[in-house]
């Protein structure tokens, strides 16, 4: 009877530690590639619905929901005016400021679109992603840059939110 107490213990003490320690993982993925032909920066930002959720919720409106069937442009405002706020972006040394062209839903991610023009040419591109660091110290954000055929990405933390990338 010791021997069977012990076998579960040992197999079961796993699930038990595995709960207790287990903490959510704080990441949002932004895209931003450079198309010359249209002199624009293109930007895709995921981010977790229910991180970002809790964000907004504490920013701006304690009764605001994320999801597909809430079409309220008052949601959209608090998006851009979050996004913009916390999303800071230099091309060649310049601070421009993307505009914010919508949003959608893919599974548990809000899929966010912004776009700077009139870019002719990128030497330079510095960004300053400041995403849910007030809510989730822990959060990391992720920026991959797309220009011609260079590929280059950053992770940005709370406490280094900043970095540039340099086109020769």
């Amino acid at each position: 009877m010791k021997r069977i107490v012990l076998l579960l213990t040992v197999l079961c003490a796993p699930l038990f530690l595995a709960n207790s320690s287990a903490h959510k993982f704080y990441v949002s993925i932004t895209k931003i590639e450079y198309v010359q032909d249209q002199q624009s920066l293109q930007i895709i930002t995921k981010i977790f619905i229910d991180d970002f959720e809790d964000v907004l919720q504490e920013r701006y409106d304690p009764d605001l929901i994320l999801d597909s069937t809430n079409d309220d442009k008052t949601v959209d405002l608090y998006i851009e005016k979050y996004l913009l706020k916390k999303l800071e972006i230099k091309a060649n040394g310049a601070k421009v400021t993307p505009r914010y062209l919508g949003r959608e839903y893919d599974i548990e991610t809000l899929v966010c679109y912004l776009e700077v023009t009139g870019i002719k040419e990128l030497m330079s591109l510095e960004v300053t992603n400041d995403f849910l660091f007030e809510l989730f110290p822990e959060q990391q954000n992720i920026v991959h840059v797309k220009k011609d055929d260079k590929r280059r990405s950053m992770i940005l933390l709370k406490d280094d939110s900043t970095d540039m990338l340099k086109f020769n």
